[in-house]
């Protein structure tokens, strides 16, 4: 089973964007130790909880500190920016750590609708170029923009020997599609998706098209898991956490309907994998046999970063 980490690098109780970000190096240097296949870091605005606001600037700084592992941009939120300046950004990052580079792209706006603005001065209308834009990043990458498209002459420099291995990630169906018909691999968040997932990766391997990046499917399942010591520590923390999302989602800080809360709180636990090594390792299996898919990615959130990292650690231990 090939593992990898999707890290969100969330601002623990008490500590600074400062601490999740080195935290978030830490944990990337325990990913290549313990074998894990690839580690991404999320793309987030103005959110007090979570520190990474520009992956490419974390990939050059964690690149510098590991030697082999894969990483990359668990997304680049495409609807905030040009594609040149996506591919130029990722060929940069490519050239600098051969072979090493996964560019993940997503069309979420990753926080507020002020941020969103912000960033970007229409971007309901750039999610409805999605696809486009997608095609065009693609061309870039690839260096094959038709000679009579505008863009033609010019390069995304500095031109890696390899390319940055690109993926699309979604949480729905319209992602899945999209994926299949590009030729591209296709990364599900089932953490954070309500949608019915084998129907997604059905649609998904049923109309894949090979392309110049890939030749068949390729799938990734990101999924919460929380592995500790023991079960009831492992319970413990997923409490936690389910708890904080909860409270999040529902803005619950005074008034609660604490009926709906606790409701919600057990709906979160319901899609993550909790426990402790043996039982997560064959939770994982059965996942990983149920939908058929490459690579299970992990994201953990604990109330502490040591946590964390004993969870990753105790899962890279006893699998394989």
């Amino acid at each position: 089973m090939r593992l990898s980490i999707l890290d969100q690098s969330p601002i623990g109780m008490g500590k600074s964007a400062h601490d999740a970000l080195m935290a978030s190096v830490k944990l990337a240097q325990l990913a290549e130790k313990c074998g894990y296949t690839r580690y991404w870091i999320a793309e987030h605005h103005d959110m007090a909880s979570l520190a990474c606001s520009a992956p490419e600037v974390m990939l050059s700084y964690i690149g510098s500190k590991t030697n082999h592992l894969r990483i990359g941009a668990g997304a680049v939120l495409l609807p905030h920016y040009k594609p040149y300046h996506v591919a130029e950004t990722y060929n940069l990052l490519s050239t600098l750590f051969p072979n090493r580079i996964d560019l993940g792209i997503g069309r979420a706006p990753g926080g507020s609708a002020e941020a969103t603005l912000a960033l970007s001065t229409n971007f309901l209308e750039n999610v409805r170029h999605f696809p486009n834009d997608v095609k065009q990043l693609l061309q870039f990458l690839y260096g094959d923009i038709p000679n009579e498209e505008m863009f033609s002459k010019i390069k995304a420099t500095p031109v890696p020997e390899v390319p940055p291995e690109l993926w699309l990630l979604g949480t729905s169906m319209k992602s899945a599609k999209l994926a299949a018909e590009y030729g591209l691999a296709y990364a599900f968040g089932f953490f954070m998706s309500d949608q019915k997932t084998e129907d997604i990766f059905h649609e998904y391997r049923q109309h894949f098209k090979a392309s110049r990046q890939l030749n068949q499917p390729k799938t990734i399942l990101a999924i919460s898991v929380i592995c500790a010591e023991t079960t009831e520590r492992a319970r413990k923390l997923a409490l936690w956490y389910a708890n904080m999302i909860t409270r999040k989602e529902l803005g619950v800080y005074e008034k609660v309907n604490e009926q709906r809360v606790q409701e919600r709180i057990i709906e979160v636990q319901d899609k993550m994998v909790i426990g402790n090594p043996s039982q997560v390792k064959q939770q994982l299996h059965q996942f990983q046999h149920q939908f058929q898919i490459d690579e299970i990615m992990i994201v953990t959130i604990t109330p502490t970063y040591e946590d964390r990292l004993t969870s990753y650690q105790l899962i890279g231990d006893v699998i394989d």
